[in-house]
């Protein structure tokens, strides 16, 4: 299956509107929204949590062709947030005080424009402003650096009571506006493909699914979750309520191609040298043997990188919270929290093709233990 067959244009068109709709954690429905109905056509059910976790399911069919849901549940996750500020404290000059939403990077905010969201769904342009050059000096004439204490959001107002009048509050969620565009008609770039491309991924893993006509022999659950970035907390959740048998998760992993980046500390991983297979505790090594084997069976190049402890995304809530056997195939990524993250098209081509690939080589009812006792 060649990168053009996968990403066709109007996949990309949704790749764009997805990416371009604001969704930071807490508040994901508008992107959620956007990535139910592209999923709607490829899918026989589509269903919605209490926190915005959105799933859709496709069933096997019996032999008149009508969807009939297995007990044995596979997954294929990724999560929907992107990292964002809070206000938390106005000014009476009118100037407001943030913390984050996730893990918001400040050394990147001064003269950055920004949206912050109200109530109503309206929202307020502004910015991050910051002293210029002449003026920043500190401590011993030492230069001053962004700080959360010292980056303040201007919304143009001269008073706190002006701020208020336009909406504005404390807890208003604030994004970066930063839209997609394609570098070199290499690289895709915008902030949020940290992991809005994985909602991206398994949405064409349905609809490839859907459109050859594969006839899967588990119930296949294409879920979407929230409120990762603090604590992978969407995953947990429907861990908890689904309790999956299998779990394949997407999400993004740090390029280490660029500078000040260790490599005997962080691994060596690259753009356009296809998925990452990711190695931790919490995955499970003969789910981890299946997708590899069709990795080489099918000729997708794939990377590896080995985490300590635990994997670090929502492969540790389905296998720790939900008991599923869980692996992680991750897309390589440059500059992950901020907002020129960049990843390589055919790294994407090349992850949709392997989750497409893998699910076929999965049965109903695979037992996936090591020793099989009984």
């Amino acid at each position: 299956m060649k990168a053009k067959d996968i990403l066709t244009k109007s996949a990309l068109q949704f790749l764009e509107t997805y990416l371009n709709t604001a969704s930071p954690t807490g508040f994901e429905w508008k992107g959620q929204r956007v990535w139910t109905d592209y999923l709607r056509p490829y899918v026989d059910e589509l269903h919605e949590d209490n926190y915005g976790t959105c799933y859709g399911v496709l069933h096997p069919r019996d032999a008149k062709g009508k969807p009939t849901p297995s007990d044995y549940k596979v997954v294929i996750e990724a999560h929907a947030d992107e990292i964002s500020w809070f206000v938390n404290y106005i000014t009476d000059k009118g100037l407001l005080h943030v913390i984050r939403n996730g893990g918001s990077d400040q050394v990147i905010a001064p003269s950055k424009r920004v949206l912050v969201h109200l109530r109503d769904g309206k929202t307020i342009e502004g910015l991050f402003g910051w002293p210029a050059i002449h003026t920043r000096k500190g401590e011993k004439e030492k230069e001053v650096t962004p700080k959360i204490e010292n980056i303040t959001v201007d919304v143009g107002a001269r008073s706190k009571e002006e701020v208020e009048k336009m909406g504005i509050h404390v807890g208003c969620v604030i994004t970066y506006p930063d839209a997609f565009h394609v570098l070199n008609d290499r690289y895709f770039v915008c902030r949020a493909l940290d992991n809005r491309a994985g909602g991206f991924m398994i949405a064409q893993v349905a609809r490839l699914l859907h459109e050859q006509k594969v006839q899967l022999p588990y119930s296949l659950y294409i879920i979407n979750s929230v409120q990762e970035e603090v604590g992978l907390y969407g995953a947990k959740m429907i861990a908890q309520t689904l309790k999956p048998n299998v779990a394949i998760v997407t999400d993004v992993t740090h390029d280490t191609s660029t500078p000040m980046i260790d490599l005997p500390v962080e691994g060596d991983v690259q753009c356009g040298k296809g998925p990452v297979i990711g190695c931790a505790p919490s995955i499970q090594q003969n789910l981890l043997h299946l997708i590899t084997e069709t990795a080489a069976e099918k000729k997708i190049p794939v990377q590896w990188n080995a985490r300590s402890r635990s994997s670090g995304t929502d492969t540790d809530a389905f296998a720790f919270d939900g008991n599923a056997v869980s692996a992680l195939i991750s897309l390589p990524l440059r500059y992950m929290h901020t907002t020129v993250e960049m990843v390589d098209k055919d790294d994407v081509a090349a992850c949709i093709h392997l989750m497409y690939e893998s699910l076929q080589q999965i049965r109903a009812g695979q037992d996936f233990r090591y020793l099989k006792l009984s």
